[in-house]
């Protein structure tokens, strides 16, 4: 698992699979790892990224909202 952060970006719903995509391979250029991609249920993706690259993506016109994913091991 990775020690960064983990979101869920989620896109405003005019932006395109393709723009998505070109968010994503800049999320894995620059030290990130996208995790998970909700093109069917959110126009989003999951990733842990680096702070750097996560103060980049606020206030992108294209990103509707980031949200911080949090996790619970249950036993």
């Amino acid at each position: 698992m990775s020690d960064q952060p983990r979101y869920i970006i989620v896109f405003k719903p005019n932006v395109t699979k393709e723009q998505v995509d070109k968010y994503a391979e800049e999320v894995d250029s620059n030290g990130g790892k996208v995790t998970n991609r909700y093109d069917s249920v959110l126009n989003g993706f999951a990733a842990h990224l680096p702070n750097t690259y996560f103060q980049n993506l606020q206030g992108d016109d294209a990103i509707d909202y980031i949200g911080a994913c949090s996790f619970s091991k249950t036993s």
